[in-house]
């Protein structure tokens, strides 16, 4: 089903808030961290696609070490920071990306562009 984004297909109904949160933020998990340290954007059959770029480190698992650097797609740009939340922080309406042809082109564009081992979408 193809959505009001100009060509994105995708569910009407997924539309969400993404709260622009600060960066570089260690996250602390069993095996290790996590960390997103920038946000930025992609310009994609006529709209902007937000996405953020991080890594995961595992130091302190038992089977070893390791990491990776991602990229976590949020959406298509439906309203940029168009609102604050209680905190202070921006607040920008995000269209969740479900199509899988988007995905894959999205994927590529986003490698191509980024030091990334994988590109994730938001479900």
């Amino acid at each position: 089903m193809t959505s009001p984004h100009r060509g994105v297909p995708g569910r009407d109904d997924r539309s969400f808030e993404y709260v622009h949160r600060g960066l570089d933020r260690e996250v602390t998990a069993i095996g290790g961290h996590y960390r997103f340290d920038r946000e930025a954007q992609i310009a994609f059959r006529g709209q902007q696609v937000l996405y953020l770029c991080g890594y995961a480190l595992y130091d302190t698992s038992c089977c070893g070490l390791g990491g990776c650097g991602y990229a976590l797609v949020q959406g298509v740009v439906e309203r940029w920071q168009y609102r604050r939340d209680p905190e202070g922080f921006p607040i920008t309406r995000l269209a969740v990306i479900d199509d899988p042809d988007c995905q894959r082109e999205l994927n590529g564009l986003i490698q191509d562009q980024e030091a990334v081992s994988q590109v994730v979408f938001r479900a």
